[in-house]
């Protein structure tokens, strides 16, 4: 009888620590042992062939089975989308279960539980979008799933259907800081969008390519100070979610420098993509339109930069799915304006060999640091570290060989989302994970899926070290207690 269920033999072993050479031993779904030339046998062996083994990717920021603040649900299903991850190399999302107004936060959890538990091939996690923050959603289902394990939500500083105020804000902070959740926010100021995009269609401009001229970088930079500001005022840890823009940027690494517990995250398209990929023929562009949008090539390099020198903490693939019809993007057909038409683009499949090609194979970033944004410290800002992220004795047995020297064209014919299209079309990589294991399963191999519908576990996610404050709430919070006036939180 093996020893093992599974060894990985002849791996060059890379962590977001480290780089080494041995075998992985993996027993019940997790890593066992590791070590150079393991004794023992396992029912399965693989030989890496001195291959890269690499921590499967989490993704930590992915729209699967959801539907849109305009009603638009998304092209992927919790099948469709997780079995796109796993030929990615990506073996943990966590996507959002999404409250609309009106919405019970624990309803809306329930929802989405029932839709991925039958459908989903890896291993997952829930945010929760917060809408609707009622004295019953802050008072008492808010805490409660925080307990439950869902230690993380996303707030909107933008559109109609989603957007929260900053009074509203404050209140979903000190209840983060309070509970030990993270708060995940997209900052751009609506106002400024709104007018801009008011004026610009009056005028007729309703292209695509108008999209970025109406989503302004400055847009995104004061939404980008409002949100650490108010993150300041209550000393409650924040994540800024596909930042894209110099000055917003900067702005948040200033607040590191100043020892604010505030991370950033940024996408795919804002190293790929420029504003010029949506001036296309009618509506066409509207493949390339997201939000915030594309900028160029000055505000890739100082992305770059941030991914470098650590300001942004990860790198995730922003999946926004939606097909190139009017049940998607075009609602209105060729007459549909770039205000009207479903913001996201595709990229779960995508996000790990785009970075390992653009980032690790053109010497931007080491191969730690890949592994870093795009797998450990995904796990450790949502509590899963080190049960995911790392390739450990005691984790997950989740793990990917890369096969560095492979070259693929990116078409959308190879890939196995359900959008229709990749806007990276063409495009030539050099990397790919050839061989994809999950809790111990050989997930994929040989460009085949080996994964059944629903074999993936749900992750209840505990509180990070990086949900608590670290006691710089502003001066005029901390005078509340001399005056002997109740805490706020």
């Amino acid at each position: 009888m093996a020893e093992y269920d599974l060894i990985v033999r002849n791996a060059k072993i890379v962590t977001a620590e480290r780089q080494t050479e041995g075998d992985i031993a993996v027993k019940d779904g997790q890593v066992v042992e590791i070590g150079p030339d393991l004794k023992g046998k396992g029912t399965r062996e693989i030989d890496a062939g001195a291959k890269f083994v690499l921590p499967g990717g989490v993704d930590s920021h992915c729209h699967i089975e959801q539907k849109s603040g305009m009603g638009v649900m998304c092209a992927d299903d919790f099948y469709t989308g997780t079995v796109s991850a796993a030929f990615g190399g990506t073996t943990t999302v966590i996507p959002f279960a999404a409250q609309h107004r009106g919405m019970s936060l624990r309803q809306v959890v329930n929802d989405y539980h029932e839709a991925a538990t039958p459908k989903a091939v890896i291993d997952y996690a829930f945010h929760l979008i917060v809408t609707d923050p009622t004295p019953q959603a802050l008072g008492q289902e808010l805490p409660a799933l925080i307990k439950d394990g869902y230690t993380s939500f996303k707030i909107y500083m933008t559109y109609d259907a989603m957007k929260v105020s900053d009074y509203q804000i404050l209140d979903i902070l000190a209840v983060a800081r309070r509970d030990g959740a993270l708060v995940m926010v997209h900052a751009e100021n609506h106002d400024m969008i709104q007018w801009l995009a008011h004026h610009l269609v009056d005028q007729g401009h309703g292209a695509p390519k108008f999209h970025a001229i109406a989503h302004a970088r400055i847009a995104e930079a004061e939404a980008t100070n409002r949100a650490i500001s108010l993150a300041r005022l209550v000393d409650a840890p924040l994540l800024l979610v596909h930042m894209s823009e110099i000055e917003a940027i900067e702005t948040l690494r200033q607040a590191q420098k100043k020892g604010l517990k505030i991370f950033g995250e940024t996408c795919p398209q804002y190293i790929a993509l420029t504003a010029d990929d949506m001036d296309k023929p009618g509506v066409e562009g509207a493949m390339w339109c997201c939000s915030p949008p594309p900028r160029d090539s000055a505000a890739q390099e100082a992305v770059w930069a941030a991914l470098k020198d650590g300001t942004f903490q990860t790198f995730s693939s922003d999946h926004a799915p939606y097909q190139f019809n009017a049940g998607g993007k075009i609602p209105k057909g060729d007459k549909t304006t770039f205000k009207e038409m479903a913001n996201g683009v595709p990229g779960l499949e995508i996000r790990l060999p785009m970075l390992f090609s653009e980032g690790v194979q053109k010497g931007r970033i080491t191969l730690q640091q890949f592994v870093a944004l795009t797998s450990a410290n995904h796990a450790k800002l949502y509590g899963l570290y080190p049960r995911k992220g790392t390739i450990a004795v005691g984790s997950d047995a989740d793990f990917a060989i890369w096969d560095a020297d492979k070259d693929v064209t990116v078409t959308w014919k190879d890939l196995h989302d359900n959008v229709g299209y990749t806007p990276y079309e063409g495009r030539q990589l050099k990397g790919w994970p050839v061989t994809v294991v999950s809790r111990g399963r050989v997930v994929v191999e040989d460009g085949k899926l080996n994964a059944e519908r629903g074999s993936g576990q749900f992750l209840p996610c505990a509180s990070p070290d990086s949900s608590r404050p670290i006691g710089q709430s502003a001066p005029e919070l901390q005078a509340m207690s001399r005056f002997g006036l109740k805490p706020l939180f």
